[in-house]
């Protein structure tokens, strides 16, 4: 990996796969309105015509079995080997496999939609356009991408990572509007922007789009 953001990412995941898992598990099930954005995607995926979606940056599966138990054909991807070995262990029956969203390793319009659940945080500007381009690339057009993110405008760094031991990564704050231009740019129309308890020091968003036909 040439880039040293994608290296520092990967080997801190890999670090605290275990530690991250026990801190995401359960976690949908504390916010009815993640949980709401997911199923709108999903009658999204359907409504397109259904078809296999990635779950791009799943971590340690959870959100891609949520789409499965919704009735979705999901699979996972994600950049550190680790996540992936212990998705695979808790979730058998699905798929996931390694990868980055830099350069997916899927066909043209290979997928329904993409979902990319607070993945692209660790993506710094410079290479978010890029990522999006490779979203609009493998997603079939008229098919939907959600993308969640931490709204603000810093960059926030961990070094310490859940389970105590030292990790390396940035977290990338950013505005919807901004991550709407982007996915414009990329080839996408917003469907819709939702802010997630704008009231905390740092709120999430979603946002809804879909490949322009």
């Amino acid at each position: 990996m040439a880039d040293a953001w994608l290296s520092d990412t990967r080997s801190s995941y890999d670090t605290d796969a275990s530690g991250y898992a026990d801190k995401v598990r359960g976690l949908l099930d504390e916010m009815p309105h993640l949980r709401a954005s997911l199923a709108v995607f999903v009658e999204a995926v359907h409504e397109c015509g259904g078809g296999p979606v990635a779950d791009v940056g799943c971590g340690p599966g959870h959100v891609t079995d949520h789409l499965h138990e919704a009735g979705v054909d999901a699979f996972g991807i994600d950049l550190s080997p680790e996540m992936v070995a212990l998705a695979r262990r808790t979730y058998p029956h699905l798929r996931f496999d390694v990868g980055t969203m830099t350069d997916l390793d899927l066909a043209g319009g290979a997928v329904a939609g993409v979902l990319a659940f607070w993945s692209v945080i660790h993506v710094p500007d410079h290479a978010l356009p890029g990522v999006f381009d490779e979203f609009h690339r493998v997603v079939r057009p008229g098919g939907p991408v959600l993308v969640g993110f931490h709204v603000g405008d810093g960059i926030r760094h961990t070094s310490e990572g859940y389970t105590g031991r030292s990790v390396n990564v940035d977290s990338h704050d950013r505005r919807p509007d901004a991550v709407a231009g982007l996915l414009r740019d990329a080839g996408f129309t917003i469907d819709a922007e939702l802010i997630l308890r704008p009231d905390e020091d740092v709120p999430g968003a979603v946002v809804f789009a879909r490949r322009r036909r």
